[in-house]
């Protein structure tokens, strides 16, 4: 498996839920960490904690729904870093459940596409070019196996347009040493996935880390972390 002692992370929704969880294996990997929240404050006792065991740790915030605060958060953990090595887009939003399954509410599509879809892509935009220039990177995208429930279709139709983004860009990655994948975590207990989950947050490991520390050139997968428990 890859050593990723002392490379760069950019962690999105690192403050609780999956993200919390792999922020804990990439410490365990002695990364160096960016993490992301709406709101340093969230991320402020996990990085007290991480730096207490001697870890670079960097706390950015940005509102995913603010594209100029996307931008900011790409540009500003480049410069932090002088390139992120790990890219890591966990953060997403769901929207409401609607029992009419035929109503299309303009503003959940809107939202669910800038925050799961466009924010994700601008990073990857951003990251992506930095990365083969110096010939390594892995790209993590957050997906879902949701399907036939168009009470969901908001979030289910943003998931599925960047799954659309990693296949089609996969194959120009090809020989440049960096790969891009996608990972479903399952359906999990969390703020998003609910208290109905059949599955412990906890169990998204270790399978949220397997498109990071393969070494075998793996591009435009899906990985199931619960595949690997």
């Amino acid at each position: 498996m890859l050593d990723i002692q002392g490379k760069w992370v950019l962690l999105t929704g690192a403050s609780r839920g999956i993200g919390r969880q792999v922020v804990g294996a990439l410490a365990d990997g002695g990364c160096r960490l960016i993490l992301h929240s709406r709101k340093r404050e969230h991320t402020a006792a996990l990085v007290a904690d991480l730096r207490a065991r001697g870890l670079t740790v960097h706390a950015l915030e940005a509102e995913l729904s603010d594209q100029q605060q996307v931008v900011a958060l790409g540009e500003e953990a480049l410069r932090i870093s002088g390139g992120i090595d790990i890219l890591y887009n966990n953060a997403a939003i769901q929207a409401d459940w609607h029992e009419d399954k035929f109503a299309t509410i303009v503003d959940e599509y809107r939202l669910s596409f800038q925050v799961n879809t466009i924010a994700p892509i601008t990073l990857c935009n951003l990251i992506l070019p930095s990365m083969i220039e110096r010939g390594f990177g892995r790209v993590v995208n957050i997906t879902s196996g949701i399907k036939d429930q168009p009470e969901l279709m908001a979030y289910a139709a943003s998931k599925a347009a960047l799954d659309k983004y990693v296949y089609d860009m996969a194959p120009h990655l090809a020989g440049t040493g960096v790969t891009m994948n996608l990972l479903d975590p399952g359906w999990l207990r969390t703020d998003l996935g609910g208290p109905q989950a059949p599955n412990a947050v906890e169990s998204v490991l270790p399978g949220a880390m397997v498109p990071v520390l393969l070494e075998d050139g793996s591009c435009g997968k899906w990985f199931s972390a619960q595949d690997y428990r």
